[in-house]
């Protein structure tokens, strides 16, 4: 088997295909993220009510990653993202016009689940693209594209509601996904797969089967990776709650974290391609699992803003190592809908890793359910250590050499 990076190919061909779309579309899903309860108050929802409304964006993602795969499959990745985007601007209006707060849930489970849709479809475009020796620096660009666009949402955002209403931010978010269905409209799909290698039709069951012992060990590393992240995004503020700060410290300091996430992308994809992957996500998720260990002895505004640049360092190091090995570890027959699974382990693990956090809060030790949380990002370390190598050949360059993958 040869390898190398086809010189036909750059990262930068793939910037209005997929990284602008990527960076507009996260933008509107994140400008609605912080009005999400805020909304669902205002249609006289209780506090429970709107915390389970917010928590069903998740859900829906979760419910649209194997669908996902399958219309990805089906249509093709391009035309995927065009019908997301169509029905993601529809659900943008139901929650811009709701007048009850069933309604809201309902159109926030929905946008959630056409999320997955986008997602699955852009990283299948992706990994059909890029060559072997280039995939990781595409998909942790793609990854990073995703950060920053997460990053911009809530501050434009917040200038939609300052100038409006709360239901501004929606308004500005539909107006985003427009753009973004516009833009991947114009752009030409990737070229049509070989007759050597058509699509083969294939079931959520059969994918299961057929790929039991991957997903069994590597697979569990990966929802591994999700729980740990998944707590990042809520570890913070409810620690900072916990020390009795403010909502203004502990933003300054969430988006500190965001911030040094955002740095590490490239760096992090350039590493993978030329030593493995292994360089990135064993040392990632150890640094993550030190960070989480670290914040419970932490009480001051330094101490805490130096553990938080450490998860930020420690998840941005790790840009796009759940994407990258799903697409080492793809069929090319039936490469969407695998993904649309791999990504449904990953998204599971990142809805279980708040509940832990969440659980422990309302056990009384905070602190305890952080160290869990630290556990199991050294459990993915060691997950990803013992089982890449087995099932992905660029893990390594021990493994490309035994695979006859000349660099």
């Amino acid at each position: 088997m040869t390898g190398g990076a086809d010189r036909n190919f750059s990262i930068a061909s793939l910037i209005p295909a997929v990284y602008l779309p990527t960076i507009v579309f996260e933008a509107a899903l994140g400008a609605i993220l912080p009005v999400v309860a805020v909304t669902s108050r205002e249609l006289g929802g209780t506090l429970g009510q709107a915390g389970l409304v917010v928590a069903l964006l998740g859900v829906g993602h979760i419910l649209g990653d194997v669908p996902a795969g399958t219309l990805a499959h089906r249509i093709g990745d391009r035309r995927a993202m065009l019908v997301a985007g169509g029905v993601m601007v529809l659900a943008l209006l139901a929650c811009a016009l709701a007048p009850s707060l069933w309604l809201f849930a309902l159109a926030v489970l929905v946008t959630g689940f056409v999320g997955a849709v986008f997602a699955v479809a852009r990283q299948a475009y992706v990994t059909e693209a890029a060559p072997p020796l280039m995939r990781a620096r595409a998909l942790s660009t793609l990854a990073g594209t995703q950060r920053i666009g997460t990053f911009i949402g809530p501050f434009a955002g917040a200038l939609a509601i300052h100038l409006t209403s709360t239901r501004g931010a929606y308004w500005l978010a539909v107006a985003l996904c427009l753009v973004a269905a516009a833009v991947v409209l114009f752009v030409p799909d990737v070229a049509p797969l070989p007759a050597d290698r058509e699509p083969v039709k294939i079931s959520f069951g059969q994918v299961l089967r057929e790929h039991r012992a991957l997903l069994g060990t590597l697979g569990l590393a990966v929802v591994l990776i999700g729980i740990a992240r998944g707590a990042r995004t809520t570890v913070l503020p409810l620690w900072t709650e916990s020390l009795g700060w403010d909502a203004t410290a502990t933003s300054l300091v969430f988006g500190l974290s965001g911030a040094v996430d955002m740095l590490l992308f490239y760096p992090s994809g350039k590493v993978m391609d030329v030593r493995g992957r292994l360089w990135i996500g064993v040392p990632s998720m150890l640094l993550l699992g030190v960070a989480f260990g670290l914040l419970p002895l932490t009480g001051t505004v330094a101490t805490v803003a130096l553990v938080a640049m450490l998860i930020g360092v420690a998840n941005g190091f790790g840009s796009g190592i759940i994407m990258t090995l799903g697409a080492d570890v793809a069929p090319e027959g039936y490469r969407s809908q695998f993904l649309g699974v791999w990504r449904l382990f990953g998204d599971a693990g990142n809805a279980v890793g708040p509940l832990v956090l969440s659980a422990a809060a309302g056990l009384g030790s905070l602190a305890a359910g952080v160290w869990v949380i630290g556990a199991v990002a050294l459990g993915a370390a060691g997950g990803l250590g013992r089982w890449a190598p087995r099932w992905s050949i660029h893990a390594n360059r021990t493994t490309r050499r035994a695979a006859g993958f000349s660099l």
